[in-house]
């Protein structure tokens, strides 16, 4: 039924608002008991209950930011560039064609690759993951998990779901739809179809003639729906969306990126321009940074770089750039990987929805396991999944960015998909890599 599909109505989800709202800084301390009251009410009565649900939602936005918030964080492009470091790293030319298609196929393979690796845990809390992976003799993670792993006892033990098509030995040669290689065909077709001055009115049309709303998920199927009312952007990221800073919108960027090698600013201004119809702050920064970062992979060998770019652009004084020097300050100071995992841990909630799919831990993850994973595509990968929160996009990102950086992907990792993917945008159903990594050479001015 219509009614009870996630994210179309605002129901329980009162409580990612009062959340959301809480880590934008607002003063909604007053609030949380009728919150606690209205998630307490069974289904039906949630569901007959909508126009009070939107009042109150409505109210908690409208708290006023605390005087102690202490971050800066805009949500329009201009504004957005002002608050960012004023110093960018010098970057060479992408002057070797050939080159530069070896990192742009090697960085959808990676994605792909990444993607797979995490997709049939997504959703798997630490309890059940690191148990899993110990009884099957892949811990610490470091190769695909396959359904073979898995015994009968093992199945009834861990209530394993023994039929998906992500298990990488039941893919049938091809990787299965999912929404983290959608957008990034979703962003070929775009360019090839609105060219590099797309506009974000041009997305969320592009959203709604060539992706069905259901394969959209959290803040862009409320885009979707807005849009679906005669909204536009960016009132389709603002207006009752409780998921506007979580994880979507960075999984979109990779092809910004990819398209734009040298040129971080392009890249990003991409980003922000297919970002802002679905999410707002951090939810924006975080595809910036990672289309920042592709682009300077595309045309340097040097992690180092890489991740400057990306930092670059996103603002100084916003909840992302502070958590991601967290995380470089505890790679310089020789923490181990087990030690950022932890802290990732401790910052944010995998329990809770809001924080198991938002933004910055997940940022923090990637950026964790480029870090620590040292140019090493497995161990890269590996570490991206097994630190939890949302595995199929922190692999996804982290083999992108990697695969872009080191120009190759490992043989083990193609085998269960041999470069073909599945998707969901029409006229796209059924692609390989090769063939979208040469249509996206030719969109490199």
């Amino acid at each position: 039924m219509l009614s009870k599909q996630p994210w179309l109505t605002v129901g329980r989800d009162i409580l990612t608002q009062y959340e959301q709202c809480e880590m934008e800084g607002r003063d909604v301390a007053g609030w949380k008991e009728a919150v606690q009251a209205v998630i307490a009410l069974p289904e039906e009565q949630l569901r007959r209950a909508e126009a009070a649900l939107c009042e109150l939602y409505d109210a908690l936005e409208e708290c006023p930011i605390r005087e102690d918030f202490g971050y800066e964080e805009p949500s329009e492009l201009d504004a957005i560039l002002a608050a960012c470091p004023a110093g960018k790293p010098a970057l060479p030319a992408a002057d070797n064609r050939e080159l530069l298609y070896q990192k742009i196929l090697a960085a959808w393979n990676g994605r792909v690759a990444g993607c797979l690796l995490g997709k049939p845990v997504e959703g798997w809390r630490t309890e059940q993951l690191y148990p899993v992976l110990q009884a099957t003799g892949n811990w610490p993670l470091q190769r695909y998990i396959r359904r073979a792993d898995f015994s009968e006892e093992l199945v009834e033990k861990f209530g394993i779901p023994t039929q998906l098509t992500s298990w990488a030995d039941q893919t049938g040669g091809a990787m299965p739809i999912d929404d983290d290689t959608n957008y990034t065909i979703f962003a070929l077709k775009l360019l090839e179809t609105y060219g590099r001055d797309f506009t974000p009115a041009d997305v969320l049309t592009a959203w709604m003639q060539w992706i069905p709303i259901f394969a959209t998920c959290t803040a862009e199927r409320v885009a979707y729906r807005n849009g679906a009312i005669g909204l536009l952007p960016p009132e389709t990221a603002s207006f009752r969306n409780p998921y506007r800073e979580w994880i979507g919108a960075q999984i979109r960027g990779d092809l910004f990126g990819y398209v734009n090698p040298g040129d971080p600013a392009a890249a990003a201004k991409m980003a922000f321009r297919d970002a802002s119809i679905s999410h707002i702050k951090n939810g924006i920064y975080g595809e910036m940074f990672i289309a920042a970062a592709l682009a300077a992979a595309a045309v340097c060998d040097d992690l180092d770089t890489v991740i400057a770019a990306g930092l670059a652009y996103i603002p100084e004084k916003c909840r992302l750039r502070a958590d991601l020097d967290e995380i470089l300050a505890l790679y310089a100071s020789g923490a181990d990987f087990d030690a950022a995992c932890a802290h990732i841990h401790t910052r944010y909630d995998e329990h809770t929805a809001h924080g198991w799919c938002m933004t910055n831990p997940n940022t923090m993850i990637v950026l964790t396991a480029l870090l620590w994973g040292k140019r090493d595509m497995s161990k890269t990968l590996c570490l991206a999944v097994q630190c939890a929160f949302d595995t199929d996009c922190n692999g996804a990102t982290a083999g992108s960015i990697l695969g872009m950086l080191n120009g190759s992907v490992p043989q083990e990792w193609m085998e269960p998909f041999s470069g073909n993917v599945i998707s969901s945008i029409a006229g796209f159903e059924y692609v390989n890599t090769t063939d979208m990594a040469k249509r996206t050479l030719a969109l490199v001015p």
